[in-house]
């Protein structure tokens, strides 16, 4: 169990799969409600890299567990945001550093990619900031490559199967917060 899922003190409640294209994602990876220890505030996203878990925290110590895929070693950034935009089918463009880091991948879509099935931001994209920066430019977001989840793939992001994205987004209102627990 990783640090952020000890914390939070995650136990199965047991969640029917949900959302069409949950059949895409082996068992394991399925949504399902859990326990948190007392003293999780209701409402927040929770991050837990060791285990590839994002945790929405719901009232009554309890939260669902949406598996997601992470940012790759270097690339994924701990810390405490909250959600300063949603976007549903988001347009997508790509950073100068990730163009730096990978042009072959990434210099064909500087000036952006339209959203839709192709686009890797996916149905639904929450946009993670802070007081001092503003937009981060990380995400929380849906992907076209649900192969990617549970793995440590990303360019700092972390992503949900599209329907666990679209149902996630739908859940939580503009300035939540969001924790993303160190990798350890």
């Amino acid at each position: 169990m990783g640090a952020a899922a000890a914390a939070l003190g995650a136990v199965p409640m047991g969640l029917a799969p949900f959302g069409a294209g949950a059949q895409e994602l082996p068992d394991q990876f399925l949504p399902r409600m859990v326990r948190t220890r007392a003293g999780f505030e209701a409402n927040e996203i929770h991050v837990d890299p060791g285990q590839f878990a994002l945790y929405w925290t719901l009232p009554n110590a309890q939260a669902i567990r949406y598996s997601v895929g992470i940012g790759r070693p270097g690339l994924y950034e701990a810390g405490e945001f909250y959600v300063g935009a949603k976007r549903e089918w988001p347009s997508w463009t790509p950073t100068p550093d990730m163009i730096e880091r990978d042009p072959a991948s990434y210099a064909q879509y500087a000036d952006g990619m339209p959203g839709g099935p192709e686009n890797p931001l996916g149905a639904r994209a929450i946009y993670l900031f802070t007081p001092s920066r503003g937009d981060t430019f990380l995400r929380i977001h849906g992907t076209n490559a649900p192969r990617t989840i549970g793995t440590a793939v990303s360019n700092g992001c972390a992503r949900l199967v599209n329907p666990h994205a679209v149902d996630l987004y739908d859940r939580v209102p503009l300035n939540s917060r969001v924790v993303l627990y160190p990798q350890v």
